[in-house]
């Protein structure tokens, strides 16, 4: 419960990030957030902890921990990081998942179908983290697995915010699909280039998530 409590509280503060509420530089200060949300500081700590991983907050000692956005420039390099990894992962995963979990992968996806029906990006975000991590660990290298859920969880917040422009979750799942039958077509380039366009940022789609970064400021 706690560990769900906080992960809301997590969800809650990337609002306020992305909102303006609170800016770069600012201190999150532990009693001010746990009077603001209504609960103990241990909801607060575990939830910061995942604003640092995350990569929106950065903790120095003795000091606590203070908002950190990246700009434009390291945001891309991390997401176009983050797709050659995917890759990656894909092209291994092509030769070595298992039935199960590709039952895993199409369970996610009919999930992800029922969020796109009921708008509910979050949702979508949920079982759409869900698909990825089982394709990590299907990837059979577990220091490549270690490496995409780091980098997933630093990119977080701008993939969960990505879902919310207009027809986004309606592509991820069509991109979601195509990943699916390269990997059960045990096609390595395939998949690999399907995860990889599906979370490559660059040109127009990068461009509208810099928008939406800046409507969620304004």
């Amino acid at each position: 419960m706690e560990t769900r409590r906080a992960d809301m509280i997590a969800d809650a503060l990337e609002e306020r990030v992305f909102a303006g509420d609170f800016t770069d530089g600012d201190r999150l200060d532990e009693i001010r957030l746990a009077k603001m949300f209504g609960v103990s500081r241990t909801p607060i700590r575990e939830a910061l902890q995942r604003l640092v991983s995350s990569g929106l907050a950065e903790q120095l000692p003795r000091r606590g921990v203070f908002v950190r956005q990246p700009g434009p420039v390291e945001l891309m390099e991390m997401f176009e990081t983050m797709a050659e990894i995917e890759g990656v992962c894909g092209r291994l995963a092509a030769s070595r998942i298992s039935e199960d979990a590709l039952a895993v992968l199409e369970e996610a996806n009919a999930r992800c179908q029922a969020a796109i029906a009921a708008d509910d990006a979050d949702g979508y975000y949920r079982e759409n983290e869900r698909f990825h991590n089982t394709i990590y660990a299907q990837s059979g290298n577990s220091f490549l697995e270690h490496e995409a859920l780091r980098l997933h969880r630093r990119l977080k917040p701008y993939r969960r915010l990505q879902l919310r422009l207009r027809g986004r979750m309606v592509q991820s799942m069509a991109e979601h699909e195509a990943i699916v039958v390269a990997l059960r077509a045990a096609e390595p380039e395939q998949a690999a280039t399907a995860l990889r366009l599906h979370v490559a940022v660059q040109g127009e789609k990068f461009h509208h998530l810099l928008a939406s970064l800046r409507m969620a400021a304004q």
